[in-house]
């Protein structure tokens, strides 16, 4: 007690705790864990230790008093404060929960941070892989009354006991079990009284749901400093003061997190730091969140309140894709991205960042590199303010990426009354705010005859119920003609920032919409112009997303093509498809893909493409019963390939009879069947006005000269203003080679048997000795050249046998031939006896 009376009654004589502790051996009581949820709302927790003696109160009060108070000079006993380094030596990184989901993966996290040569680290970590989640579960189970919540608290014991007894040991190991089970205790406290209340605040959430990220930092901080480097760990709840807004969100107070970060620095400087992600408090230090992806804004905030060099967030993907690769295999990973590039391609759904996430580092010009933790090698994806000439000079650099939005509804109101009328859009959104919803996209035409937007598709009976409730003066009076809701949408946003004054970059986009017969619904562009926006069926999402991507990034364009007809042409075509798919892959950056093969019995289908190499054998062994509906349905109903072609390799008027149908579906038609083009003359028109107006294509150049450019030819110099004045050639090459071997002592029969087995005629060579393949080539070509003419103008004198016109089939017809070898032997010999 000497002490203790000389230092009361001596006021130059200072109270030392040392001191203190000698003479009375005081009981230390430390409040550092005390958290705010237990304080009346006005106060804020007290982070103190205290000394109290077995005195009475009224002692030691008097001893404070004194040894406050009557002090003449003041003595400076705390250390000289340490100054916050700010500024490029500072390098952000961010490890998600799949970096930090198990032992292996920490160390592997360690090692990425002990090999960065920045001056300054800072490392913002999220929770162990699946252990938020699990924390949601254990807060849902407890108010749920669901006695399992405990044994869900002790497989969150478990996994970061295991995971800390594979990386610590020794003293670090015991501190942070002795840790872990004191947050489990007090965690168990929290759930019994949830359970009991049935019920959980949002800042108890809060709380609770917090300590995955406390846990996996210091046990993170204990791997680093048993490799040798020095390292504190961070609770950002004690930095980092955000101010929770009605919208689910919150915004940081940099200014006070900026003043708490140096009183932090100060009392705990070190070169690396590692901190909790997703977690803050309020200014009242009230534990929060910072919601979903909140550890990726954690660390663009810490970045720029250090003023960082980079903040580099560390993933399982390689970089931010130009598609999302699971969609479109093609999608490549993106070299650069601007601030805006990267808002826009997040909001539509792209595995980027939280759009947030940018806001803060933009201030301060810091960019975020995107890297895959699993692969070091790929150096990522580097957001920052300006991408020029990066990515060169095509169209990839106009358009950076496309992003989609599934599950949506479009919200039409319409009507005449709208025009000029003020306040008809604030309250069609005031409903729509009124129920909750959240609006994706908005379009309106300029004479505000209608407007729509887009919501997600689980909101949008309530949307439009209160639409009709407020506007059923409207409905009724007729000033609004409908509400009208389009279900089964999807968005397709192209983003890019060079888009801006670039001409020809929308007409791209919808070209190669057109061409894949995509029906857009809605579009959206703002004066920015950094994205279009483009409303889609559900159904046709992926080929919309496939073709434009092809289309701006020149990667393969996949076609999912059907032969009708394998015979003696379908089959020869499969062998030269067989042998150029590979060239056509490399060379042409086309993508084959034969789906499907008919025969007038048989079918064979393929849901990845056929194996061309032995399509015969496949044929037979998986053959099924030939259904042209099915078949057309199996080629084009495949939504992961944009284009569609159906090749007819016969010569079947009934095939040729589909062409229309399947042009209007935006099947691409491939064909040597002149059936459809020598047909009626009203079909034919019909058909070609048809093609005219879609972007579905209709090619038919073999249906005369073989493989000679003859139509394309043609159809040139009648588009450059060239008139046909005759057109001369050898039409057939069957007859040309009847005729030029008919010579001798050869019968006619022979010669035409000898042609049809080396497939030079028709499947039946009527077809040929009619003249009516001649015939029609003529009117094809007539009809190019602008003619008007039907089969029956043309005159045609038949070799066919009268008696065998009539014949039942082809092999029948062949039988008979030789009996009329005599005459028409005879009919050679006049000829030749004329000089013809």
């Amino acid at each position: 007690m000497a002490s203790l009376s000389s230092a009361i009654s001596n006021p130059g004589h200072i109270l030392s705790p040392n001191a203190l502790a000698h003479d009375v051996k005081p009981k230390k009581i430390c409040y550092s864990q005390c958290h705010a949820f237990f304080l009346p709302p006005h106060r804020s927790p007290i982070c103190r230790m205290g000394f109290v003696s077995g005195l009475e109160r009224k002692k030691t009060l008097k001893s404070r008093i004194f040894a406050s108070v009557t002090v003449d000079t003041p003595v400076n006993t705390s250390p000289e404060k340490v100054q916050l380094p700010k500024g490029d030596t500072w390098s952000v990184h961010k490890f998600g929960g799949t970096c930090m989901g198990s032992s292996e993966r920490i160390k592997n996290v360690a090692k990425i941070v002990l090999s960065d040569d920045s001056e300054r680290k800072f490392i913002v970590v999220s929770a162990m892989s699946k252990v938020t989640d699990m924390i949601y579960d254990l807060i849902y189970k407890a108010q749920s009354r669901d006695d399992s919540y405990l044994s869900a608290l002790d497989a969150v014991l478990e996994k970061h006991r295991s995971t800390a007894c594979d990386l610590l040991d020794g003293d670090e190991l015991g501190s942070f079990l002795a840790q872990l089970n004191h947050d489990i205790s007090n965690l168990k406290a929290m759930l019994r009284a949830i359970y009991i209340a049935g019920h959980a605040t949002e800042s108890f959430t809060d709380f609770v749901v917090g300590h995955g990220e406390l846990w996996s930092a210091q046990m993170l901080s204990c791997v680093v400093r048993k490799n040798g480097v020095d390292c504190n760990w961070m609770d950002t709840r004690e930095v980092l003061i955000v101010n929770p807004t009605s919208s689910n969100q919150v915004d940081p107070d940099f200014k006070e997190s900026e003043e708490r970060l140096e009183i932090w620095y100060s009392k705990n400087p070190s070169k690396t730091i590692v901190a909790t992600g997703f977690i803050a408090s309020t200014p009242k230090n009230i534990p929060t969140t910072l919601k979903r992806d909140g550890s990726d804004f954690s660390a663009a905030i810490m970045g720029a309140l250090f003023r960082a060099r980079q903040v580099t967030i560390w993933t399982d993907v390689d970089g931010v894709y130009s598609a999302d690769p699971r969609k479109v295999s093609e999608a490549v990973i993106l070299k650069t991205l601007s601030y805006q590039e990267a808002w826009e391609m997040s909001y539509f759904g792209a595995n980027v960042l939280h759009p947030r996430t940018i806001i803060p580092v933009m201030r301060y010009d810091i960019p975020i590199i995107i890297r895959n933790v699993f692969n070091l090698v790929v150096p990522g994806t580097k957001i920052c303010r300006s991408t020029e000439d990066e990515d060169g000079q095509g169209l990839e650099s106009f358009v950076k990426g496309f992003a989609t939005i599934d599950n949506l509804a479009l919200v039409n109101v319409e009507g005449t009354g709208m025009a000029g009328v003020p306040g008809t859009a604030s309250t069609i959104f005031s409903a729509v705010k009124d129920v909750g919803a959240n609006v994706i996209m908005i379009s309106q035409a300029s004479s505000e005859h209608s407007v729509c937007f887009a919501v997600p598709e689980k909101e949008v009976n309530a949307v439009s119920e209160l639409l009709k409730s407020r506007f059923r003066e409207a409905l009724n009076a007729g000033r609004l003609s409908q509400v009208q809701v389009i279900p089964n949408c999807s968005i397709l946003a192209a983003v890019g920032q060079k888009m801006a004054s670039t001409p020809g970059v929308s007409a791209t986009l919808f070209n190669a919409l057109a061409k894949a017969n995509i029906n857009v619904r809605a579009i959206a562009q703002g004066c920015s112009e950094y994205n279009i926006t483009v409303v889609v069926k559900r159904e046709d999402c992926i080929r919309a997303l496939r073709a434009v991507h092809s289309r701006f990034y020149l990667s393969r364009t996949t076609i999912a093509m059907g032969i009708i007809g394998p015979g003696l042409i379908g089959g020869t075509l499969l062998d030269q498809l067989r042998d150029q798919t590979a060239t056509l892959k490399e060379e042409f950056n086309i993508d084959l893909r034969v789906m499907g093969i008919t025969g007038s019995r048989t079918m064979l289908l393929s849901e990845a493409g056929i194996d061309l190499s032995r399509w015969k054998e496949l044929q037979k062994e998986k053959g099924v019963v030939a259904d042209m509906e099915k078949f057309v349905q199996h080629i084009h109903g495949n939504h992961f390939i944009p284009n569609t072609v159906l090749v007819d390799c016969t010569a079947d008027s009934s095939i040729a009879s589909h062409y229309y149908d399947w042009l209007r579906k935006g099947i691409h038609v491939v064909t040597p069947n002149k059936k459809a083009n020598s047909g009626p003359l009203d079909q034919y028109l019909k058909l070609r006005a048809l093609q005219r107006q879609s972007y579905t294509h209709y090619f038919y150049e073999a249906t005369v000269g073989a493989g000679l450019p003859i139509i394309n030819t043609l159809q040139g110099l009648l588009e450059t203003g060239d008139k046909i004045l005759r057109i001369e050639g050898i039409f057939s090459g069957t007859l040309s080679y009847i005729f030029n071997n008919f010579i001798g002592r050869r019968t006619f029969s022979e010669v035409v048997a000898e042609a049809k087995r080396a497939g030079y005629t028709e499947p039946d060579p009527r077809d040929d000795l009619s003249g009516t393949d001649v015939c029609r080539k003529v009117i094809i070509l007539a009809r190019e050249s602008g003619l008007k003419l039907e089969l029956s103008d043309i005159p045609v004198e038949s070799l066919v046998p009268e008696p065998l016109k009539d014949s039942a089939s082809a092999e029948e017809f062949m039988q008979k031939l030789p009996q009329f070898d005599h005459d028409l032997a005879k009919k050679r010999q006049i000829a030749e006896d004329a000089g013809q």
